[in-house]
């Protein structure tokens, strides 16, 4: 696929530093996107975020695995012991943890894994859909029924969540594969909560009917610093040229 993409990630207007982090590399003639949203005090979840987009990179392209899915999750495995090992080395860097999504696409193929409350979303067919589901509290009682899924965007510990990278050995990432149909437009959007704590799914469905890559972009950073933009956010976004 020719894909083009583009990328924003910032502290927002609350937090004074951004423990967010962002990698988009081309390797294998396809094209790997990383996003994490670091946890911890201090500047630790800023360490930790960037350890796991450093760490799944260099795992990733120096890989010789066939299947792009073992990849992925053999790398994010390799980046959480990464973050363990450094967080309980390191008495000023003690638990700290990330959220991670990992996106791989190429050819007509696009491969994902995901842990935390970062998402990853496709748009296609004037529809968006949300392809992660968030390991939270509040995901967790939607799916028991005891909230809906509006009940869960407002809640008061939306951003409670209930895995993450470098928490413990093993860890355990959601992975799966999505077929896609050649010449057919679509778009991939992964983003951190500070993005989708403030713009709900029916808004940015209706962004991405705007079509244009870079309204998109722009249209939703707008939008985060209009409404306050409470926490860093971060996000890719990526179109393939058909």
């Amino acid at each position: 696929m020719n894909l083009t993409y583009t990328t924003i990630s910032k502290a927002g207007l609350i937090r004074t530093e951004n423990e967010d982090s962002i990698g988009v590399f081309k390797i294998d003639n396809g094209l790997l996107t990383v996003i994490c949203d670091g946890l911890g005090g201090n500047n630790a979840g800023e360490v930790a975020s960037q350890l796991a987009v450093d760490t799944v990179h260099k795992h990733f392209k120096d890989s010789l695995r066939n299947n792009y899915l073992e990849r992925i999750k053999s790398s994010v495995i390799e980046a959480n012991k990464t973050i363990y090992e450094k967080a309980i080395s390191h008495s000023d860097l003690k638990g700290m943890s990330t959220t991670i999504e990992v996106l791989f696409i190429k050819d007509d193929k696009a491969y994902w894994g995901h842990i935390g409350d970062s998402r990853i979303y496709i748009f296609a067919d004037d529809k968006l859909t949300q392809i992660t589901k968030d390991h939270s509290f509040v995901q967790r009682l939607v799916d028991e029924g005891v909230l809906s899924e509006e009940e869960a965007e407002v809640h008061p510990n939306r951003n409670i969540i209930t895995r993450a990278l470098g928490d413990s050995i093993p860890v355990e990432a959601d992975l799966n594969t999505i077929e896609l149909l050649p010449q057919k437009k679509v778009f991939f959007f992964v983003c951190t909560d500070g993005v989708n704590g403030v713009i709900d799914n029916n808004e940015l469905e209706e962004i991405f009917r705007l079509n244009d890559i870079n309204d998109i972009s722009h249209k939703i950073s707008n939008i985060v610093e209009e409404r306050g933009a409470p926490d860093n956010f971060s996000f890719v976004l990526i179109k393939n040229l058909v």
